[in-house]
């Protein structure tokens, strides 16, 4: 029995004569949880639209939840690919915002992977899920509110929720704590940890910074020049000297309460 949620060997994606991503191998198992660390320009975003499968990988092979891109139908994959990503932004909010959507009916349009409600679809246990989802996530009280007025700590919250209602087996996350202050990134760190505790769900965060690696973060890549530095277990990736030859600049690492922190060395 294959127990990866995704599996990149030899992946290499190319643009305008440039090398975007280069030569990664990568296996995630389900019940794992990776943090992806780079400094600007390394690969992480790149690597991570393979995984999501919104890129194709221009040499190399790409296998998310045993099925290789290529060589499947897409549009049945991507059910169970939750994808939190600041591309999503731009399309699927501005209409809704339009739309004078709740911060329920966001969620409610994770379980049809659409930009706009289907409401045919979504019965009363539907209804029960993405109230429970939202509740989860420490939000239960926007439930009602405009998706619109909801501050960027909120949205951040209410955007995995809806990647969670169609139960995805893998949860990829872009960058979800930009332009957060520190208050909404603490409460967003809070709800990626509670994640830990759904069986067998793989997670996937790609960040700049290593103070938003949750604590239950079981594993670790670091990205720069768009290959791979090193990957594995936390303990033995997330150290001083592999994070000062990836972000180029000499650091010390200290860790509390299983969190990370970063400074000048």
């Amino acid at each position: 029995m294959n127990d990866s949620a995704l599996e990149l060997h030899g992946v290499s994606v190319r643009a305008v004569g440039r090398a975007l991503v280069s030569d990664v191998d990568l296996t995630v198992r389900k019940g794992e949880h990776w943090v992806v660390l780079g400094p600007n320009g390394a690969g992480k975003t790149t690597m991570l639209s393979v995984a999501a499968t919104v890129r194709h990988p221009t040499s190399g092979t790409a296998r998310v939840l045993g099925k290789q891109l290529g060589k499947v139908d897409l549009r049945e994959l991507r059910r169970h690919i939750g994808l939190v990503a600041a591309s999503q932004r731009l399309v699927d909010e501005s209409l809704l915002e339009e739309e004078g959507a709740t911060a329920k009916t966001v969620v409610l349009t994770g379980h049809t992977g659409t930009s706009a409600p289907l409401w045919e679809q979504y019965g009363p246990a539907e209804h029960a899920k993405a109230e429970g989802l939202l509740a989860d996530l420490g939000c239960k009280d926007l439930a009602d509110r405009l998706f619109v007025v909801c501050s960027q700590g909120e949205r951040a919250r209410v955007r995995v929720a809806r990647a969670l209602m169609a139960d995805p087996e893998i949860l990829l996350l872009d960058e979800p704590f930009a332009g957060l202050d520190l208050p909404a990134r603490e409460d967003l760190i809070e709800a990626l940890e509670e994640l830990a505790a759904r069986p067998g769900l793989a997670t996937v965060l790609v960040t700049h910074h290593l103070e938003e690696v949750p604590a239950t973060t079981t594993h670790a890549l670091l990205m720069r020049d768009a290959r791979v530095l090193a990957g594995g277990p936390v303990d033995e990736t997330l150290t001083g000297e592999l994070l000062s030859e990836c972000f180029g600049r000499p650091l010390r690492i200290d860790r509390h309460d299983g969190r990370f922190y970063a400074r000048r060395g």
